[in-house]
């Protein structure tokens, strides 16, 4: 087997493992507890460091097991076993961060990256409120156990800077009711209208993974574009990572239509009140620029009924989106205990006051 390595960040002080603090939004020593900005961890020899996150033109064969790619944890020696698009886990013996720089580097390496601004323990409470004050949840979705097993994932994204050029021409009706003395009007008008469009979007996001729902995603938005930075090898210590599955070509097929959707609306908006259908499209979408980008999300998957329930929430600002199913055996319960007061309350009133 080749022993390929897989990266780590080592604390510059007492040489430990250093982890991304979303808190301090610092590199943190979980042995001694000190703290290193970006800059200070390049320094070293580790994941962070400059030559480890240049892009490679040469790579080196990964050996597999059964379909498996196998790594070697530089830390300890062990193997660490990952799909193909897995690029950053963890070693099961010593904990160490396995960032698979051959992974991230074979393809394109990512442009930017926004790091995750809340703690894991944080999410706890916010997945339990989510929960809570909610009679008909089933019980598996309130079991702390089961919330516990959340994980923290940054996943792939495309995006693009898109123009909207061109116009599109609306078939409206405006439809006009008023009553005099016995009788009723309508006045119905039809006509058609043009509506001119040049729109720019920057940074309109598809989701490069096929292994998460595109509608789940989707629902995440928006991320503050504000906290992008250069993408570091560095800033996925602690974390899970993905890299893309799904081609440039055909995440921009989903980005576009996004695209056109919203120039539609806006146009729609420009006509007067009442119906406005399409009727001809003249419009153009050009990508002007491609970016591949890494965003936080925690991610919880809860089993009811045979079925996988995935919750997830906004490593950038804390939007939680999923969907809770009702538990039937509740349910059930809760109608029989109405029944029975609806019936006891029947029965007072028959038997006291009639």
């Amino acid at each position: 087997m080749a022993d390929i390595t897989a990266l780590d960040n080592k604390c510059p002080a007492c040489n430990a493992k250093a982890v991304w603090n979303p808190t301090e939004q610092k590199f943190k020593c979980e042995y001694c507890a000190s703290q290193f900005t970006l800059e200070q961890m390049q320094q070293y020899n580790t994941a962070a460091s400059l030559e480890n996150n240049k892009v490679e033109e040469n790579f080196n064969k990964i050996t597999s097991k059964d379909g498996l790619d196998v790594y070697r944890c530089k830390n300890c020696g062990a193997e660490i076993i990952a799909d193909q698009n897995t690029t950053a886990t963890f070693c099961v013996y010593c904990g160490s961060t396995a960032i698979l720089k051959e992974k991230i580097n074979s393809g394109i390496s990512p442009n930017y990256i926004i790091p995750f601004k809340n703690e894991k323990e944080s999410t706890y409470d916010a997945f339990t409120k989510l929960f809570k004050g909610r009679p008909l949840t089933p019980k598996a979705f309130k079991d702390v156990n089961n919330i516990k097993k959340i994980s923290g994932v940054y996943i792939p994204f495309w995006a693009y800077d898109i123009k909207s050029s061109g116009n599109i021409t609306f078939h409206c009706e405006d439809v006009r009711s008023w009553n005099t003395y016995d009788y009723h009007y309508t006045e119905t008008t039809t006509y058609s209208t043009t509506v001119d469009c040049d729109l720019d979007f920057n940074k309109v996001l598809a989701d490069g993974s096929s292994r998460f729902p595109d509608d789940l995603m989707d629902s995440l938005e928006p991320f503050d574009y504000g906290h992008l930075v250069d993408y570091n090898h560095a800033y996925l210590s602690g974390f899970l990572a993905e890299k893309y599955d799904v081609n440039n070509d055909v995440a921009f097929t989903r980005a576009s239509q996004r695209v056109m959707n919203t120039s539609i609306s806006k146009a729609r908006s420009a006509c007067r009140h009442g119906t406005a259908v399409v009727s001809k499209n003249d419009l153009s979408i050009n990508n002007k620029k491609t970016y591949y980008i890494l965003l936080p999300v925690w991610m919880v998957s809860i089993k009811y009924r045979n079925k996988d329930y995935i919750f997830a929430m906004n490593g950038d600002t804390g939007k939680i989106v999923g969907d809770i199913p009702v538990s039937v055996g509740k349910t059930i319960l809760w109608i029989f205990i109405f029944l029975i007061i609806f019936f006891l309350i029947g029965f007072l009133f028959a038997r006291f006051i009639i």
